[in-house]
């Protein structure tokens, strides 16, 4: 183990991305102060031998206080908390309360933005959190064997317009599209969800997506001015299984702005399928 860099405080949400940020990390050198999202985190985090403090959604003074008394100065969210929470049972701390009553609009950057600014008002800068990982964010250029068909790249030309505006207005970041026609868009449901209902959609019209010319494209896009602090684009191998089932062929990303979250093995699985991924 190097010899130590500090303490970096963790945020933890669902998936694999804080589990990925823990161990590169605790690789270079960092004393890790886990803040796990009962609601979201892996259990998977308890085993990674950092410290780990298990909190509400709502209980955003229990972080601090939890950073505060740790001595952390720097912190990381990684991990997605799913947008609709906003509307769940849970109960907001006061502190939270008067955030959430302070917000005009709340879409994932006024709330993320506004908690960044409270952090840092209490002495702790939120970083990238794709720091550690900066080699799993997608290179330039067609990354899998085949490149999407003169079809795919029509969609991806026009699906890359509407999450333009989407992603402009914090709507959501992912576009489903066929034939140069929109079947989806992200909302608050995420992205598998998405793809899974562009699927439905086409079958509930009797289509079937392997009649396409080359069925339906996926286009996940980064927000025009992407803070890299939070709520960075993420795609995994499972989002290649769901394309598989619903029938999507072609997947395009925005360049050094979306996270590889399984690295390699996701291309390895978009070829097994047949399915281009390219990044621009």
């Amino acid at each position: 183990m190097p010899a130590s860099k500090g303490k970096l405080g963790l945020i933890a949400g669902n998936g694999r991305f804080p589990l990925l940020v823990l161990d590169a990390a605790r690789a270079e050198g960092y004393e890790v102060i886990v803040a796990a999202i009962k609601e979201e985190a892996f259990p998977e985090i308890n085993s990674r031998g950092a410290d780990v403090h298990w909190l509400s959604l709502g209980e955003l003074s229990k972080l601090i206080e939890t950073f505060k008394r740790e001595d952390v100065q720097r912190a990381i969210m990684a991990g997605q908390v799913k947008h609709k929470q906003i509307f769940s049972s849970i109960r907001p701390d006061w502190r939270l309360a008067k955030l959430l009553l302070s917000l005009g609009t709340r879409n994932t950057d006024s709330l993320l933005g506004a908690v960044a600014k409270l952090l840092a008002d209490e002495g702790i800068t939120l970083e990238n959190s794709t720091s550690f990982l900066e080699p799993l964010l997608a290179k330039p250029g067609v990354l899998t064997k085949r490149a999407p068909s003169d079809q795919e790249k029509k969609n991806i030309e026009y699906g890359r317009v509407v999450g333009r505006h989407l992603a402009q207005y914090d709507i959501g970041q992912t576009v489903v599209v066929a034939e140069n026609a929109c079947v989806a868009v992200e909302a608050m449901e995420g992205t598998d969800t998405t793809i899974e209902r562009a699927g439905q959609i086409m079958a509930s019209l009797g289509v079937d997506p392997s009649t396409l010319s080359r069925g339906l494209t996926v286009i996940k896009v980064a927000k025009p001015n992407q803070d890299m602090r939070f709520d960075v684009p993420v795609v995994g191998v499972k989002t290649i299984e769901v394309m598989r089932k619903a029938g999507a062929t072609c997947l395009a990303l925005d360049a050094r702005k979306c996270l590889l979250l399984d690295g390699n093995s996701i291309l390895v699985a978009a070829d097994a399928e047949g399915i281009a991924v390219v990044a621009d």
